[in-house]
Parts: C-alpha cells; sequence; structure tokens
C-alpha cells in the first residue's frame, strides 16, 4: 500500500441474515465471492443491526447516532437535511465521498405503493442526500431488475436495464476507477447500498435459478408441517437465488477496484436480516437473531488474514471505525454492548407489533417491551 490514507468502501445490503453466507456455514448460501472476502477479513459473527427495520437503521448507520435521536423516528420519517453524517466528516478530512444505490431516507408519500415505481423514480434532492460530493440512485420501490436511478450527474430519474445488483456495482466501479484516474492521490470513502436479497423473492436473479422448496434446509426453529413450513421453503428459495447472484456482482466490484483494492479497507454489511419463518413469524423488526444479526466483514489492507471476533459490535460502530481508518489507525476499540430497539410500529402486514428495547454482550442478550417487561423470548 503506497503511504496515504485508505479509501474506504461500505457495501450494503437490505434483509441480508447474518446467518445467510457460505462463510458463516449455510448450506443453502453460495457465495463464492463473500467467502474469499472473508478468509481476508474480520469476521464480526456477532455483528448485529442498531434497528432491524431499514429507515431507522440507515439514519443511524450514517451518523453513528440511533433513530430516533437522529429524527428519523417513524418509517416515513426523512433524515433530517441539517443531519451530520460520516460523508459530512470525511470530505472535511479531504476524503472524496460518493454514494451510489438504495437512500430510504427522504420524505416518500405514504399513500403510494412501497413496491413499484412511484418511490423508486422519486427525486432525492441534493439538500437531502447526506453530504456525499457525488451521489448517484434512487428512494426505494424495491425493483431488483431495470432500477430506475438519478443524482449528481443525472438531473431526471432514468431506467437502466439489467439486475439491480449488477447495475450498481458496475456503476460504481466504473465512477470509482474514473475518480481514482483524476485522483490518483486523493482517498475516497464510498457506499455502495444494494436492496437485494428483499423481497420481491420470486422476481429474477440474473439468471442465477432458485432452489426447489423441497432442497432448501430450514433451521430447526421454523414450525414444521404447515403452511409456515410451506412458505418459509418457496421464499428462502428465491430468497438464496438472490444471495447468490448479488454475491457475483460484489464480486466483479471487489475485483474492479483501483489497484485491485490493495489501497481499500472493504466493509459488507446488511441493514437488517429476516425472520423466513423462524418462530413462525416473517419478515422484520422482530428481536430475534434471524431479524437483528447481520453479516459484517471488515478487510483492511494493513490486517488481510482471516479473523473471527465475537465481541459485541452494531452497525453504530462503523462511524467510528471509519474515523479510525480515515487517521490512519485501526479500530481498537471493543464495545461491551450493543444496544438495539424497535422505536415505533411500522403499520406494515407481518412486522414486528410492538416497540421494544434491548441489548447484548458475548454472554448475554435481554428483550424488554416498552413497559419494561421481559420479552419472553430473548434474541434467540
Amino acid at each position: 500500500m503506497r503511504d496515504r490514507l485508505p479509501n474506504i468502501l461500505w457495501i450494503v445490503t437490505t434483509q441480508w441474515r447474518g446467518q445467510a453466507c457460505g462463510f458463516a456455514g449455510d448450506v443453502n448460501a453460495r457465495t463464492p465471492y463473500l467467502d474469499a472476502l472473508a478468509a481476508q477479513s474480520v469476521d464480526y459473527t456477532q455483528a448485529v443491526t442498531p434497528h432491524p427495520f431499514g429507515p431507522f437503521a440507515r439514519a443511524a448507520l450514517l451518523t453513528g447516532v440511533p433513530s430516533p435521536e437522529n429524527g428519523v423516528g417513524t418509517y416515513y420519517d426523512p433524515l433530517p437535511s441539517d443531519a451530520r453524517t460520516i460523508a459530512h466528516e470525511l470530505g472535511e478530512c479531504g476524503y472524496h465521498t460518493a454514494f451510489f444505490g438504495k437512500w430510504h431516507l427522504a420524505g416518500r408519500d405514504p399513500n403510494e405503493p412501497l413496491v413499484g415505481e412511484a418511490h423508486a423514480r422519486m427525486l432525492v434532492p441534493p439538500e437531502s442526500r447526506g453530504g456525499f460530493a457525488f451521489w448517484e440512485g434512487f428512494e426505494s420501490g424495491f425493483l431488483l431488475n431495470d432500477p430506475w436511478l438519478h443524482g449528481t450527474g443525472l438531473p431526471e430519474s432514468q431506467q437502466f436495464a439489467g439486475y439491480q445488483s449488477e447495475v450498481l456495482c458496475r456503476r460504481a466501479a466504473a465512477y470509482l476507477g474514473e475518480s481514482y484516474a483524476h485522483r490518483p492521490y486523493a482517498p475516497w470513502f464510498a457506499v455502495v447500498s444494494l436492496e437485494a436479497p428483499h423481497p420481491p423473492y420470486a422476481v429474477a436473479a440474473n439468471g442465477f435459478e432458485p432452489l426447489r422448496p423441497e432442497q432448501v434446509e430450514l433451521a430447526p426453529n421454523v414450525p414444521r408441517g404447515g403452511a409456515v413450513e410451506a412458505r418459509a421453503r418457496r421464499e428462502l428459495a428465491g430468497y438464496y437465488a438472490h444471495i447468490t447472484a448479488t454475491d457475483a456482482a460484489i464480486g466483479r466490484l471487489i475485483a474492479s477496484l483501483p489497484d485491485g483494492g490493495a489501497d481499500t479497507v472493504i466493509v459488507f454489511a446488511s441493514v437488517h436480516g429476516d425472520m423466513h419463518g423462524a418462530h413462525g413469524l416473517f419478515r422484520k423488526g422482530w428481536p430475534h437473531e434471524e431479524s437483528v444479526r447481520v453479516p459484517l466483514l471488515v478487510r483492511h489492507p494493513r490486517e488481510a488474514a482471516r479473523r473471527d471476533e465475537t465481541m459485541a459490535v452494531s452497525l453504530l460502530d462503523l462511524p467510528a471505525m471509519v474515523r479510525a481508518w480515515s487517521r490512519g489507525e485501526l479500530w481498537e476499540e471493543r464495545p461491551v454492548t450493543a444496544q438495539i430497539s424497535m422505536p415505533c410500529v411500522v403499520d406494515l402486514p407481518e412486522q414486528c407489533d410492538r416497540v421494544w428495547r434491548g441489548w447484548r454482550s458475548a454472554r448475554e442478550k435481554r428483550v424488554y417491551n416498552a413497559d419494561g417487561s421481559l420479552w419472553p423470548l430473548g434474541f434467540i
């Protein structure tokens, strides 16, 4: 590595459970590119999201401040335009900052359908893009194929043919390569934010065929012999196809990084998981492992060897990690606990039906309802 500050790349996915990776031992998951990255990374095997729901987690991830203190207290709250993010901080430190993909922090119309072009094509104004010098993405919409993009170089929303993860990774790679060519000694910080493997799980996954439902190996906590098992098998078959497709897109992004990524800290994470029938539940927001535990790999050029770390780390710790890296240091904190909560009930089908707060350490996990009573199952 040259004598310069490292580039920093966050690859952030949606609904990718911490368990759902080949390197984590999931026999259903085909993730050869992430397995290769894990072989060079610190694998935070007990990493959690601060909030197992998209906008709350994304606001916390960018600001380092939990919800609702960061201004996002309900599902439709936008990130305040004056919120200070890690992009502001790194820009002031001389980093070129760039964002690609799903934002999910603008002021959406709650009367529009969540899935479809309404939220995919809406324009996120420049003052609402978190302080990134370059921004190209979309609000939401869950269009895993043929995404609509707009931003710094695209004043109007434009549709791009192809699988969303592939399109975003390809455009991010091209921009970072061009940026490096023009500023070879200026470090950059980039976020590539992907919707996959979020539902709808049944849509095409860039040519990767889903497993047959009967091939899916279910966890023991998925009830057998009824509608829950049948649905879990059906959904997981498509889910793992999108995991494989997105793994391939991520692999191509990493392979195309300037200097092969030799000067780049690479982070792979997800904003939350999905229950997929565990405990008879579906979707997210629930205080269980399948919803709150997320993958978190960190490959730093100065320690590119596999290490499993079981500390109670949260996505809330990522801004502090970035601050250390931007000073040319390694992040050496060891948090004792990770705080997790659902700040409000999201009035959408099958999501968690109550407000709760919890915490976990390497040895203990506790969840409390809003009235202070203990959640009976805890994090299981």
